[in-house]
């Protein structure tokens, strides 16, 4: 396994390409992704898509084409790639706005992660989203903002939110009713926990970097 981070840029809405790819980290572009990594300068190490939004093959050295009659969207193409390359923490960017059905889809390849042991984050507008499976995301203290949780399994028990405005214990949160919300930091350390199940957690982009690994 390799513990750098493999970096996925989709074709959806860009608020903003914020980062520099260190050594041993992996840059994935999905199909027309790759305009928005070239206008930032930023290296791409592969292209891969079916190139219906690019409207063209790329002429990139590393480049897999897709059908566009295929089960995996591009997004979870490219991920695919990173996984087989060794990768187990995904920044995904350009992967909300613009059609909800492709949002849908890659708040699902946040949970396949988090399913399988790995982790990733989808980079939105101010905000970040990621997911959790029958485990816990910890904060540093964290002075304000809105946190939300959602279940993303039919049901997730054991839930627990400690640190937070509103706390829950031990609770049942189901993927009909929205009951985790808009809670709020309030400048204590924080925790959110599930002992079974896949939670979605959304939380203000800056409070990324408080995360207690």
């Amino acid at each position: 396994m390799r513990n750098g981070i493999c970096y996925v840029v989709g074709a959806g809405e860009n608020y903003g390409l914020d980062f520099q790819p260190a050594t041993g980290d992996l840059v994935i572009a999905a199909d027309a992704g790759l305009c928005y990594l070239e206008e930032q300068g930023i290296r791409t190490d592969l292209v891969i898509g079916d190139f219906d939004t690019l409207k063209c093959v790329p002429e990139h050295p590393n480049t897999i084409g897709l059908s566009d009659k295929k089960d995996d969207t591009d997004t979870l193409a490219a991920v695919r790639e990173g996984i087989r390359a060794g990768y187990t923490c995904f920044h995904i960017y350009c992967g909300t706005g613009g059609r909800i059905d492709h949002t849908m889809a890659n708040l699902q390849v946040l949970a396949y992660l988090s399913a399988n042991n790995m982790r990733g984050f989808l980079f939105d507008n101010g905000t970040v989203i990621t997911a959790v499976t029958n485990s816990r995301l910890c904060f540093e203290k964290i002075q304000c903002g809105y946190v939300s949780v959602f279940s993303c399994s039919a049901k997730a028990e054991g839930v627990t939110l400690c640190g937070l405005k509103y706390e829950l214990h031990n609770a049942v949160l189901t993927n009909t009713f929205p009951i985790g919300v808009s809670n709020e930091f309030i400048g204590r350390e924080s925790s959110i926990s599930v002992s079974d199940g896949i939670l979605l957690i959304v939380f203000p982009k800056d409070a990324k970097e408080r995360i207690i690994q």
